[in-house]
């Protein structure tokens, strides 16, 4: 499991961290990356389909059809297909064509 979450780093360099209940107690590793300013690194393919006004990313209209095809079959409404090996599902991807 991974929890991402950005923050600002004071000029103290002090952080205190409430973890969330999702990850166990226990031993961890924590990993701190600088965040890249967003208007100076942003992905030319990326920033296309950014929303003007909140900066939020909008799916196009093919990745909306494939997100709503597999929330219904995670809802039992559609079929969904089972394999039993990465082998047969390349054999049954390959059968589409």
């Amino acid at each position: 499991m991974t929890i991402t979450q950005t923050v600002d780093i004071p000029a103290d360099r002090r952080l205190i961290i409430d973890v969330p209940k999702e990850i166990p107690a226990g031993r961890t590793i924590l990993t701190f990356t600088p965040a890249p300013e967003t208007s100076l690194h942003e992905c030319p393919l990326c920033a296309q389909y950014r929303d003007p006004k909140s900066g939020a990313l909008r799916p196009n209209a093919e990745t909306i059809a494939a997100i709503e095809e597999g929330d219904a079959m995670l809802r039992g409404e559609i079929p969904a297909k089972w394999y039993n090996s990465l082998e047969e599902m390349i054999v049954d991807l390959d059968a589409d064509d």
